[in-house]
């Protein structure tokens, strides 16, 4: 039976049931049994069930404790790492990188495995400014050996986080801030989602619209105001940018000719320039335009508000940049019908804050 739940609640529930089923899964991270908001709702009620020896706090000694939980793989155990930002995670990224990466494919024969979980929180909200809010997906999806995931729905949400908690692989999965109060229909039972399968949110004719993350419900919103004026776009959600499903993005770019892709990072060396490049390599002759990259400028990300407006893509940007593909005059938010009166540091009322 499926329910309307959030993905913070998908995602504990995807938590709860693995650790049910699998007494080896443990979760560890700086202040989970004491933070009141549960890492955004994620973790409520997890310590109270399963106490202090299954859900660990940590002190501020990063990189140490990854190395605690890349040694509790190899006596059998599958440890889920939990940092409440992405910066923080940088300080425990020799272990990542060097160690966890590596170690299945170096010792796979000798019967070790390297079950890890990394969670990490991207994303702006609240000033947070560019040291608590940067999104480093492709650092992680350039190394062989770890395999990365960012959902944008509570069904992808759940069946993703299940799906890295049983994979022998390390996984790092990144959760958007802006997705966490996100509903969707999510069903009780376990399932889990193959990693480095995409999904087809809309499907189009017109533009292939590729995306991740909360840039994903962007996207959605994009296809459906320009479905309204005949242009159709199909959407392209990745889930997973490591491994990458290289034959949905060019089934979809074969159809349509023309892509665009939203990522929520950085425009040079990111995700979105390796699929333009992938494309370019090998669907030259297939596309009937050039093909564009709607990103983060180059720069630290903003601590203010107004910067924030200027420095995020959103609906608009990516519609205007759809228009321009089709050699359609560009649209105002207020022509466009969107609301202009909304903060850009918060995705909605009932943001509280960043933590």
């Amino acid at each position: 039976m499926s329910r309307n739940i959030k993905v913070s609640e998908a995602i504990k529930e995807a938590t709860d049931l693995c650790m049910a089923k699998d007494s080896s899964v443990y979760m560890m991270g700086l202040g989970i049994p004491q933070d009141p908001f549960g890492l955004f709702g994620t973790t409520t009620g997890l310590y109270e069930k399963y106490g202090p020896d299954r859900i660990m706090d940590m002190p501020t000694a990063e990189n140490g404790m990854t190395g605690v939980a890349i040694g509790s793989t190899m006596v059998g155990m599958r440890p889920i790492m939990a940092h409440q930002r992405m910066e923080f995670a940088m300080l425990s990224v020799e272990q990542i990188i060097n160690q966890a990466a590596n170690w299945y494919y170096m010792f796979e024969k000798q019967g070790f495995k390297m079950p890890l979980v990394v969670r990490m929180f991207i994303g702006r909200g609240w000033g947070q400014g560019p040291q608590h809010s940067q999104s480093f997906q492709s650092m992680y999806a350039h190394c062989p050996g770890l395999k990365v995931v960012m959902p944008a729905t509570p069904y992808d949400a759940k069946g993703l986080m299940i799906a890295a908690i049983e994979d022998d692989n390390p996984v790092i999965y990144l959760e958007h801030r802006w997705i966490h109060n996100v509903f969707g229909d999510v069903p009780e039972e376990h399932y889990s989602i193959p990693i480095g399968t995409a999904k087809i949110a809309t499907e189009g004719s017109d533009v292939t619209l590729v995306s991740s993350s909360y840039m994903t419900l962007e996207a959605i919103r994009c296809a459906e105001l320009l479905a309204k004026e005949n242009i159709n776009v199909e959407v392209v959600d990745l889930r997973s940018i490591s491994p990458l499903d290289k034959e949905s993005i060019f089934t979809s770019v074969k159809k349509t000719g023309r892509l665009v892709v939203a990522d929520p990072g950085w425009k040079s060396f990111g995700v979105a320039a390796e699929i333009l490049a992938m494309v370019a390599e090998e669907l030259h002759g297939e596309l009937r335009c050039k093909p564009v990259r709607v990103t983060f400028p180059d720069v630290p990300l903003p601590s203010s508000a107004g910067l924030s407006k200027l420095f995020y893509p959103r609906t608009v940007h990516l519609i205007n940049t759809i228009y321009d593909l089709l050699d359609l005059p560009e649209k105002s938010e207020t022509e466009l019908g969107l609301a202009t009166d909304v903060p850009f540091d918060i995705p909605d009322k009932s943001f509280s804050g960043p933590f």
